[in-house]
């Protein structure tokens, strides 16, 4: 006897769903694809204590890195209250709560979740060198103090240093390259290509304490106390850099007021680089506390200074240029000044930090020809003190000392690192590049990450869209074929 109709039915939804099953499990698992979710976020921070004032800067990078090295980019930059750390000496507590402000705006970018696992270091540069040559154990008491500030956080504190200072401006070097994007560049053909090393720029900081300049140059680099080398992106690079400590900004002017102190005959200085019509009184003492400051001191450190401009920029460069040691180069082509080695500068230059502030007031950042810059900062240095306050309402106290700061750059770059007038066209007066900050910090933040364990992307099974739709319909025709054999099944027994 044959097979009812019902029977007929029962098998043949039956073996449909077999069917409509192994195709859903194959669709499922065969056609299968790896996809790359995409790559977690880690976060870092960097304490930037400078002799003047502290900033905080957070950087943020996929989990996954190329060859070794994070693709870090700015997310934050702050701005402490107070000056330095440095000028916490006599009460070390002070020098940890005033990262406080900075530190919570951080926090609360970074989610509570990246907390424990976001590194935060402090780098300390020309203010705390002078610090620590003035008085070691006033250094370490403030290091001392930062660091169980810093460490009392909810992220993870790995520690304050001192940067040294060619550490200072290798950094800078690679923070400007790193966002020009001229360390390492992605095809066409979807391939990382390393640039020719005529391409790379060089690096010219001026801090309040120090200043430095690197470059590649032309050459081998012949004195290798001036040769910083390291590995980014796979590739090794070797630059020339120097740090001069109490050639900042701001060591420069004490030095330079020093000086004009130790050759006037009484306590009223007439200085050269100061407006005419310009008149002010400032104590003795901090003047001389300074280790860079090598004059004589007046006996009594307790009387206060009168100090009247002139305004006389010739008499200005003179000044300025005796804070410098040429002849001790003996007319050498690979010498700068007081008898450090340098060779000769190649390439093009970001001038940043007091680079920029001073050629920015003095609106000298488009890159004028040399004759031009020069002139304007001669002519702003003849301007009587009266219209030189009126025409800039709501400056600091730095508006007296933009004509000694332009005279110094330029002194600086022409006479002291040898830039021509064939060369100055290649310096650039930058404040950030890229939309980042130009300084250390960035450079730092790029070589820490390689301490960073790099985290491979989470990989999920996954199917194309069409894949997809299909093995969901087949899915459905499978669920429907055995429901319709399980209501042929009740039939049958009936």
């Amino acid at each position: 006897m044959g097979l009812t109709w019902r029977e007929r039915a029962f098998t043949a939804l039956l073996g449909a769903a077999a069917v409509s099953g192994l195709t859903t499990l194959i669709l499922f698992l065969v056609e299968a694809t790896n996809v790359l979710l995409p790559a977690d976020t880690k976060f870092g921070i960097v304490f930037d204590a400078g002799s003047s004032h502290t900033s905080l800067l957070v950087y943020q990078w996929p989990a996954n890195k190329e060859n070794d090295t994070g693709v870090v980019s700015q997310a934050l930059a702050c701005r402490a209250k107070g000056p330095g750390i440095s000028s916490y000496a006599s009460d070390p507590a002070q020098a940890g709560e005033s990262l406080q402000g900075c530190l919570e705006e951080a926090l609360a970018l970074i989610p509570k979740a990246k907390h424990q696992q976001t590194p935060m270091f402090l780098g300390a540069t020309g203010g705390m060198r002078l610090l620590s040559r003035k008085n070691s154990s006033q250094a370490e008491d403030v290091f001392a103090a930062v660091s169980q500030a810093l460490s009392r956080s909810p992220v993870a504190f790995w520690g304050a240093e001192l940067l040294a200072g060619q550490d200072e401006g290798a950094l800078g070097w690679v923070t400007i390259n790193y966002v020009l994007g001229l360390l390492v560049q992605y095809s066409f053909s979807g391939e990382w290509i390393q640039p020719l090393e005529g391409t790379l720029v060089g690096a010219l900081d001026m801090g309040g304490a120090s200043t430095q300049i690197t470059f590649v140059p032309g050459g081998p680099i012949l004195d290798t106390t001036t040769q910083a080398t390291f590995r980014l992106y796979g590739t090794e690079h070797s630059v020339y850099t120097h740090s001069y400590l109490c050639f900042g900004h701001d060591q420069m002017l004490n030095r330079l007021l020093a000086g004009l102190v130790q050759s006037s005959p009484s306590l009223l200085v007439r200085h050269p680089c100061y407006h005419s019509g310009y008149r002010g009184t400032l104590a003795l003492a901090p003047l001389y506390g300074s280790p860079c400051v090598q004059a004589a001191a007046p006996r009594d450190l307790g009387q206060n200074l009168t100090v009247e401009g002139t305004g006389n920029p010739g008499a200005c460069v003179a000044a300025i240029r005796g804070l410098f040691n040429f002849s001790s180069c003996d007319g050498r082509g690979d010498c700068a000044f007081d008898r450090v080695y340098q060779p000769p500068v190649r390439g093009q230059f970001y001038a940043f930090s007091n680079f920029y502030h001073t050629f920015h007031f003095l609106n000298l950042t488009s890159r004028p020809p040399l004759a031009t810059a020069n002139a304007t900062i001669w002519e702003f240095c003849q301007r009587p003190w009266k219209l030189v306050e009126a025409s800039s309402p709501g400056q600091d106290g730095q508006l007296r000392d933009y004509c000694a700061s332009g005279l110094y750059i330029l002194t600086l770059l022409l006479e002291g690192y040898g830039f021509s007038q064939e060369t100055w066209g290649g310096i650039e007066f930058r404040k950030q590049a890229g939309g980042t900050d130009i300084g250390w910090t960035l450079g730092y933040m790029l070589n820490l990450t390689g301490l960073i364990p790099a985290e491979a992307p989470a990989q999920w099974r996954a199917q194309s869209y069409g894949v997809w739709v299909a093995g969901v319909v087949f899915l459905v025709l499978t669920l429907m074929a055995i429901l319709g054999a399980t209501v042929v099944q009740l039939w049958l027994r009936d």
